[in-house]
């Protein structure tokens, strides 16, 4: 079984601002969201806006709607957005949702979470119906594609699979045996989520992700994306930071990108230049 993780941490002078950077090649998400912010646009505009550009183009051909479908073959989201509210207290504001079905601006969710409700954090079918209640579109998030893999992965006795219990003959009901193993094949990278960290010139931070999770994932999994400080981090004492790659490997890390924030990136990602407005691939390991 292969296993990787990979991070992006944002330290930055302030020479360097304003910022906006995004995990993996996701152009459009980064100039959408640098975009919003030279129209006057708040950080979490910026954030939002950037998100919500792939999950209408599935960025990568394969994310988003019509990607990633779970065992009973639907495409499920999940998002998380956070910004450091500077009051009498600095406290972070975080919106997240996860398991949501039949909506595509899962990050339009998430921020509805945070502004209008005083929970953090909502799942699954309730999700859908919170969105719904909040004026976002229902739709079908399969695409004839999307079926066609899901066919495929059926015809192949549902391999390769996430269960821990030698299901390699059919596809299920599965029991647990008494000496569990894993028959798990990944892919040798993850492109599963869009991590975007922006920071104005004065130094304040916002952070937001989005992904349609691990492929054949068993229903009702949640991987890093939508916990905040696992998926994501805003700080605006230290920076910000965001996570792509295995999430149930990252979750099971300690979770605290505050304290790691100055490790180094292992990947490239997008990055505006403020200087000339357009993004670029970058890959940096330290600012």
């Amino acid at each position: 079984m292969i296993q990787r993780v990979f991070a992006i941490i944002c330290l930055l002078p302030l020479t360097a601002l304003p910022l906006v950077i995004n995990t993996w090649h996701f152009e459009n998400a980064a100039n959408a969201a640098w975009s919003a912010q030279q129209r006057g646009g708040s950080l979490l505009d910026a954030v939002e806006r950037g998100c919500a550009q792939c999950e209408l183009e599935q960025c990568d051909g394969s994310m988003w709607f019509g990607g990633s479908l779970d065992e009973r073959g639907e495409t499920t989201l999940d998002a998380m957005i956070m910004n450091q509210w500077v009051g009498i207290l600095y406290t972070m504001d975080v919106g997240a949702v996860a398991d949501l079905r039949r909506v595509k601006n899962a990050v339009g969710v998430a921020r509805a979470v945070m502004e209008y409700t005083e929970h953090t954090f909502i799942v699954g079918e309730s999700s859908t119906i919170f969105a719904q209640n909040m004026g976002f579109m229902t739709e079908d998030l399969s695409t004839n594609q999307s079926i066609a893999i899901f066919s495929q992965w059926l015809q192949q006795n549902c391999q390769p699979n996430y269960r821990k219990v030698n299901p390699s003959e059919s596809c299920g009901p599965y029991k647990p045996k008494a000496k569990p193993h894993m028959i798990l094949v990944l892919h040798s990278y993850y492109k599963f989520s869009l991590g975007m960290v922006a920071i104005y010139k004065n130094g304040q931070v916002a952070a937001a992700t989005s992904t349609n999770g691990a492929t054949h994932k068993i229903p009702g999994r949640v991987g890093d994306s939508p916990v905040a400080g696992a998926g994501a981090y805003a700080d605006n004492t230290a920076g910000g930071a965001a996570a792509t790659g295995d999430g149930d490997i990252i979750l099971n890390m300690n979770n605290n990108h505050g304290i790691y924030c100055q490790n180094p990136s292992f990947f490239p990602f997008m990055v505006v230049n403020p200087q000339t407005n357009q993004s670029q691939l970058q890959k940096v390991d330290r600012f």
